[in-house]
């Protein structure tokens, strides 16, 4: 009798994610499906059954296939068209909790079908994987709610993302409330000593390493401003002060506070106060000679 053993090696610790399976839809086109952008505050994996059509996210567009799997991080509009030869037949997974990292995908050379948008969404084909049978076992699970079905979904779900994450250039960022208010805060102190630089989202994802749709919204929920309207407010504050204090030209200020250009630093101004840089400080001017 032939008999072979093997043995569990426990000397990498277990990996675990503070996710939540919010729910898990299947749907089939057939001819009434109206595609509207939308998006999340969470992430979505978008998993092909059948057919073929294109996926869109942040503009870009690209066909989608039988076994494609779509990921989807929080904030990004997306949607998706199916081809009526076709009819795409598919299966989506809401989580919540998490964020994925594709940031170095577009210098991948390992045979996977792929596309990016933004850094926003990833696609690959898993043919070779088991994750059709995980949805499927999950999709019995959660029509039948037998007891107990909540756990096994959720560990179905970990399951599924440790396949996932055998593709060496998938990781998952996790972050906890009060390491998000950390980084924004960390954003917020770069923007207030940075506001005269050349300032973009990418040049605040690449400070905190998250993704910048998601750091974005993290950012608006932390000020209330987005990053680029704080920047602008930043500015705007600025502005007043050397108007006030300096005898600088409107667009000497314009210059040393970085904007694109004088007429621009006007507008955004009159926007932001109802007044034009010239009578601001005109008004300064008589109020300080009285």
């Amino acid at each position: 009798m032939g008999n072979t053993r093997h043995r569990m090696e426990h000397d990498k610790p277990s990996l675990s994610y503070s996710s939540k399976l919010l729910y898990v839809t299947t749907s089939k086109y057939e001819g009434d499906w109206q595609s509207i952008l939308h998006s999340h505050p969470f992430s979505e994996l978008f998993y092909v059954v059948d057919g073929s059509g294109t996926f869109i996210a942040e503009g870009a567009e690209f066909p989608v296939g039988k076994n494609d799997m779509v990921i989807i991080n929080p904030h990004v509009q997306h949607t998706e068209k199916s081809l009526r030869t076709k009819p795409l037949d598919y299966i989506v997974l809401g989580i919540e909790g998490l964020t994925f990292s594709f940031e170095d995908i577009a210098a991948a050379q390992d045979g996977l079908s792929m596309q990016t948008a933004s850094g926003a969404v990833y696609k690959y084909n898993m043919q070779s994987s088991n994750v059709y049978a995980y949805l499927n076992i999950m999709l019995e699970e959660i029509s039948s709610k037998k007891d107990n079905y909540e756990t096994v979904c959720q560990n179905l779900l970990e399951i599924l993302l440790i396949c996932m994450l055998r593709n060496d250039h998938l990781s998952i960022v996790q972050r906890d409330q009060k390491l998000l208010n950390r980084e924004c805060a960390q954003i917020k102190n770069y923007l207030d000593a940075n506001y005269a630089e050349d300032i973009s989202l990418d040049t605040l994802a690449a400070l905190t390493h998250m993704n910048k749709y998601y750091m974005a919204h993290a950012f608006a929920k932390y000020t209330g401003l987005s990053p680029i309207n704080y920047l602008l407010q930043k500015r705007i504050q600025e502005a007043k002060s050397l108007l006030e204090s300096t005898t600088c030209s409107i667009s000497q200020i314009s210059s040393i506070l970085g904007f694109s250009s004088q007429s621009y630093f006007s507008q955004a101004f009159k926007k932001a106060t109802g007044k034009t840089p010239v009578q601001f400080r005109n008004e300064y001017a008589s109020r300080d000679k009285k």
